[in-house]
């Protein structure tokens, strides 16, 4: 079943990569929606699809790239989206 998050990661989580990082997990795993970097140091976005791929995109984010320290993962549930077809970087 379907599900869409929206999540922000807290920490060293921009100059690392982090985007890069999350969109190639995204679309590895299926996943539609976005990533971008925030005026105050965070990256925020949001993912759809299987539930078990949108858990498993949450544990990379709180693992992140090499470079980054993520100190913490907000997450919330949205209603899911129709039409969108890719995970892209913003």
């Amino acid at each position: 079943m379907s599900q869409r998050i929206s999540f922000k990661v807290h920490g060293t989580v921009q100059g690392v990569n982090f985007r890069s990082f999350t969109q190639k997990k995204a679309s590895s795993y299926g996943l539609t929606g976005w990533v971008s970097n925030t005026t105050n140091d965070k990256v925020v976005g949001e993912a759809q699809g299987d539930g078990e791929a949108v858990k498993k995109l949450l544990k990379n984010l709180n693992n992140g790239p090499p470079a980054a320290h993520v100190v913490k993962v907000e997450k919330e549930e949205l209603d899911v989206k129709e039409g969108e077809t890719s995970f892209s970087v913003r």
